[in-house]
């Protein structure tokens, strides 16, 4: 049945995207991804960092941009300050240095509240995403295509797989959470 493929397919899409989503929230420690969304005006137009420098943690609490064309380092180090990261982007000639300064409870606590609501976000996709699957599974008992047995066999490997992915969401967030709020 290619709708269970479809589902799996679209299931891990969104699984993906939560990764992606919890790479941008902040721990305790040094993360270069944090500064994936911050835009940067040069040359005319907005780019993304990466586009621009190397970003590297040669410590646990600090990040050192290396840009490849020397003439942006300005323009990045006060985009950096502009994006209310809670950092201090300093310049030391060419190289922007970045002290991760540690959390307070209330941050760490503010912080995993975020991931939860993103975690939310990603098993509503997930459930949307069976919804649809079992649509098609019903449209296609509907049209005849297959007998009842095969809809509720459809059904079942859809909400299974609905529980696995939304597992996983669970697995994921709470090891950040366990990241998020370790002193």
């Amino acid at each position: 049945m290619d709708v269970e493929k479809e589902t799996k397919a679209k299931m891990q899409e969104g699984i993906e995207h939560f990764k992606k989503e919890l790479n941008h929230l902040r721990s305790g420690r040094a993360n270069p991804n944090m500064f994936d969304n911050v835009p940067i005006e040069v040359y005319g137009s907005q780019m993304r960092i990466r586009e621009l420098a190397n970003v590297t943690t040669p410590e646990a609490r600090q990040i050192l941009i290396t840009p490849f064309d020397p003439q942006t380092a300005g323009p990045i180090a006060k985009s950096i300050e502009k994006a209310n990261l809670n950092v201090q982007p300093m310049l030391e000639g060419n190289i922007i240095r970045i002290k991760v300064p540690p959390m307070d409870e209330a941050m760490r606590k503010e912080i995993a509240k975020q991931g939860k609501k993103k975690a939310e976000d990603a098993k509503v996709a997930i459930r949307e995403v069976r919804r649809k699957s079992n649509e098609l599974v019903r449209k296609a008992k509907a049209d005849g295509d297959i007998t009842e047995d095969e809809m509720k066999k459809g059904e079942k490997k859809v909400q299974e797989l609905t529980d696995e992915h939304c597992k996983v969401i669970d697995e994921l967030f709470s090891a950040k959470e366990k990241e998020i709020l370790t002193v």
